[in-house]
C-alpha cells in the first residue's frame, strides 16, 4: 500500500500528535508534508496559543500550513498532491458544531461525509490525528452528548476507510488496524 490513510487516536497529552508527525514524515519519504491545522489562535487564550506554537516548533519549518476552518475538502484540495498531516479532526468537528448540531445525521451525511471522502481520495499518504473523547462518562449536557456521538460515529467511519488505526496511551501506540 503505497499511499496509506492512517488514523491516530488518543486522549489529551497521549503522544498522538508526536506519533502522527513521525508517521507523516516517514510516509512522505523526504517530501514536504502539508500540515492541515484546525486550531486557531488570537482569541486571547494563552494556553491554546502556547499549544499551537509548540506544534509549529515540532514540525519542519518547510512544511506548508493550511488553515482548515470548516472547509476540510477545500483544505485537502489546497494541499495538491502533497502528503497530509491533519491535526486534528476533533477541532474540525467542533467547528461544524459551533452553531449547534441540530440533526446529527444531516451533519454526518453532509459535511462529515464530504470531509471523509476528500481524505480517502487524496492521492498521497494522509495521517489524521483525533482525540478519543468517548472513553469517559456520558455527559449530562445534550449538546456535549451530541458532539461525543458525532465524533464517535465519525471515528468509526474514518477507521473503516483507514489502512492503519493506532490508539495512543501514555505515549505508546497500540495498533488496532491492521491487527498485529
Amino acid at each position: 500500500m503505497a499511499d496509506p490513510l492512517v488514523l491516530v487516536l488518543g486522549g489529551t497529552r497521549s503522544g498522538k500528535s508526536t506519533f502522527g508527525l513521525e508517521l507523516a514524515t516517514k510516509l512522505a519519504g523526504g517530501r514536504s508534508v502539508a500540515y492541515l491545522a484546525t486550531a486557531w489562535s488570537g482569541d486571547g487564550d494563552p494556553e491554546l496559543d502556547d499549544r499551537i506554537a509548540r506544534h509549529r516548533r515540532e514540525r519542519p519549518a518547510g512544511w506548508p500550513t493550511i488553515e482548515v476552518g470548516s472547509d476540510l475538502p477545500g483544505a485537502i484540495a489546497a494541499a495538491g498532491a502533497a502528503p497530509i498531516l491533519l491535526d486534528g479532526l476533533t477541532l474540525w468537528l467542533s467547528t461544524l458544531a459551533a452553531d449547534g448540531l441540530g440533526d446529527i445525521d444531516a451533519v454526518l451525511d453532509g459535511s462529515v461525509a464530504a470531509g471523509l471522502a476528500a481524505i480517502a481520495s487524496h492521492p498521497s499518504p494522509v495521517v489524521v490525528v483525533s482525540d478519543e473523547i468517548g472513553l469517559g462518562m456520558v455527559p449530562m449536557d445534550p449538546a456535549a452528548r451530541a458532539f461525543r456521538d458525532l465524533q464517535g460515529i465519525a471515528h468509526q467511519r474514518l477507521a473503516a476507510l483507514a489502512d492503519q488505526v493506532h490508539l495512543m496511551v501514555a505515549g505508546l501506540p497500540l495498533t488496532l488496524k491492521p491487527r498485529p
